[in-house]
């Protein structure tokens, strides 16, 4: 079986926060892969402030390039909206028979997990690494069957600060990695204010 992990978010935009986790888990709790699941339309986030999926699908491949066993995955572009994890999970399970997939997740979630769709069953059947976000605590954690509190660094660095500060026009350059900000400033992504320019 691959070791896969699973880290699954809007991306608006990608940012070094996703890009120290991902090589945390795949360095230090081996995975052999690691996959960037882009969620078109996150269930629980406001659309308005969305940039275009394939804008955020094409700001997160020039985010990973460079990184061996980094993958962005459109997976849910052509799934029903909004982006249920445990559609895409059921997908994936049944298209990679071959690969034994981690859920690569923030310990400010595991309290809610439970009420996502489907949730006792993502609690039961799949594998877990939660990774520390300061303010949160682990009380949720004793419903999962399957989890691990892996002991990455903590980082807390935003897309909506980013976006916010990129309108102010700060410069973001070392929040971002360089090809996708690159494209952003190039292309105005989040230069204008929410529901204008590139956003939905």
């Amino acid at each position: 079986m691959i070791r896969t992990g699973l880290l699954f978010g809007s991306f608006n935009p990608v940012h070094i926060g996703h890009i120290a986790i991902a090589g945390y888990m795949k360095e230090f709790e081996k995975m052999e892969e690691l996959w960037f699941i882009v969620s078109p339309q996150n269930p629980y986030k406001k659309r308005k402030n969305l940039a275009n999926p394939m804008v955020r699908l094409t700001m997160l491949r020039l985010a990973i390039e460079e990184y061996t066993g980094f993958i962005a995955s459109d997976v849910e572009f052509g799934m029903p909206l909004p982006s249920y994890t445990i559609n895409t999970l059921k997908k994936l399970s049944e298209d990679y028979p071959e690969r034994d997939f981690h859920i690569i997740t923030g310990t400010d979630n595991i309290n809610s997990i439970g009420k996502w769709k489907h949730g006792e069953s993502l609690l039961k059947n799949y594998k877990f690494l939660i990774y520390p976000r300061l303010n949160t605590d682990n009380t949720g954690l004793k419903l999962f069957s399957k989890a691990k509190i892996a002991d990455a660094p903590v980082i807390e660095v935003s897309s909506s600060f980013i976006r916010k500060s990129i309108q102010e026009h700060k410069d973001m350059r070392a929040f971002v990695p360089s090809g996708a900000y690159d494209y952003i400033i190039k292309n105005r992504i989040y230069s204008q204010s929410p529901g204008q320019g590139k956003t939905e």
